[in-house]
């Protein structure tokens, strides 16, 4: 059936949201266990996915179930026994938080209300949670999307008119360490710097970025004529989980004027905890700061988040003046001070599950988290076979 402007609607709407709640239920109970193996797709369903473009309505709640077999035959980051990369572990607060951004699909590209006011909470709330004195920050798609939001604004510092004029004939480059992801080199890409640009300082024993390694090639770059855009720290590498010395690295960006940026994406919200706190001292110092809450926060995906210490640079690096965007007052819209357009309201997801688990909860699933990797490589190192 269609509605008096023609879009489709369905008659049994309410029968089929209690078809979804169920097959909620019924997920979120599965999860408890641990499954041996992936299951088989039925065929039916397999076969249907070789299908055309549809033509006319199929039954709903067939769809719907179609839908279903479809996720508990893909791999589920959220079931337990997932060990492969760096994921979520699925918290409710996602799924309630997505169900209802969905719901009201509030768009965080224009002004948006109260949504505005919860979003700049959350923020600052991840802020207060790692130690970093966040001055204006957003969620974004992901750390790819974060990461060059920083790359972005340090470009427009480091060659001011970068985004208007290009950086013409200007010979750039980025620091990071040998086994910063590679998220970065794309975001230089993408950045017009060029992956040419990217310097992969050394590392130390503990495989975090030599400081004095850093020193050294910033002072030969400068004695180049090289315009340094940005230092990228990485604060829990994806090989290793290897902190770089923020501390060490804010003496060596100071020392030369260069944009301090921590790539936290994975390894920040250890910075929460006593037990690893002490790795990220200087955390306080960078300038920008990235994290995934849709990885150690346990959200689910795509939640990301920038967040900068000088509330002007976003602004100053994407602010825009557009008839369809309208700027009363000389107000600013959300838009003004990110890198993506169209936005939803991710930082319902971390507001939720701040109020539903609360920063203690988080600081002790994350200690734990640490003491049985500890136990862990201490097992490694007592069995003979390693």
């Amino acid at each position: 059936m269609t509605n008096s402007e023609g879009a489709p609607v369905w008659d049994g709407r309410a029968e089929l949201l209690d078809q979804l709640t169920t097959y909620v239920r019924a997920a979120w109970e599965s999860f408890e266990h641990p499954r041996q193996a992936e299951p088989i797709a039925p065929e039916d369903v397999v076969g249907h996915l070789s299908d055309g473009l549809p033509l006319t309505p199929d039954d709903p709640e067939r769809t719907l179930a179609d839908a279903v077999s479809v996720l508990e035959s893909s791999i589920s980051p959220s079931r337990p026994l997932y060990m492969a990369y760096i994921g979520s572990s699925g918290l409710e607060a996602g799924v309630l938080a997505s169900t209802l951004t969905n719901l009201y699909d509030v768009n965080l590209a224009t002004a948006a209300g109260t949504a505005d006011a919860l979003d700049a909470q959350a923020v600052r709330w991840m802020g207060e949670f790692v130690g970093f004195p966040v001055a204006d920050g957003h969620f974004t798609s992901g750390g790819q999307t974060s990461n060059l939001t920083a790359i972005l604004a340090a470009r427009e510092r480091a060659i001011p008119g970068a985004r208007k004029n290009g950086i013409g004939g200007v010979r750039a480059a980025v620091y990071c360490s040998e086994e910063a992801h590679f998220s970065n080199v794309r975001a230089a890409e993408a950045a017009g710097l060029g992956s040419s640009s990217v310097r992969k300082i050394p590392l130390d024993a503990e495989r975090r970025m030599r400081a004095d390694a850093l020193d050294a090639r910033l002072s030969a770059d400068r004695a180049e004529g090289i315009v340094p855009i940005v230092v990228i720290a990485t604060s829990g590498t994806t090989l290793t989980g290897a902190v770089d010395p923020l501390d060490e690295i804010a003496d060596v960006c100071s020392k030369h004027g260069v944009w301090l940026h921590v790539d936290g994406a994975y390894g920040l919200p250890a910075a929460a905890t006593e037990l690893a706190g002490f790795r990220f001292h200087g955390l306080d110092r960078a300038d920008s700061v990235t994290v995934d809450l849709h990885k150690w926060m346990g959200l689910q995906k795509s939640c990301s988040l920038i967040m900068v210490r000088d509330r002007h640079v976003l602004l100053h690096t994407f602010g825009h003046d557009e008839r369809y965007m309208l700027h009363p007052d000389d107000s600013v819209n959300p838009v003004d001070r990110t890198f993506e357009y169209s936005r939803p309201f991710r930082a319902l997801k971390l507001w939720l599950a701040f109020r539903l688990y609360g920063a203690e909860q988080y600081r002790r699933w994350i200690t734990q988290t640490l003491e049985r990797v500890q136990q862990l490589a201490e097992a490694v190192r007592a069995h003979d076979a390693f």
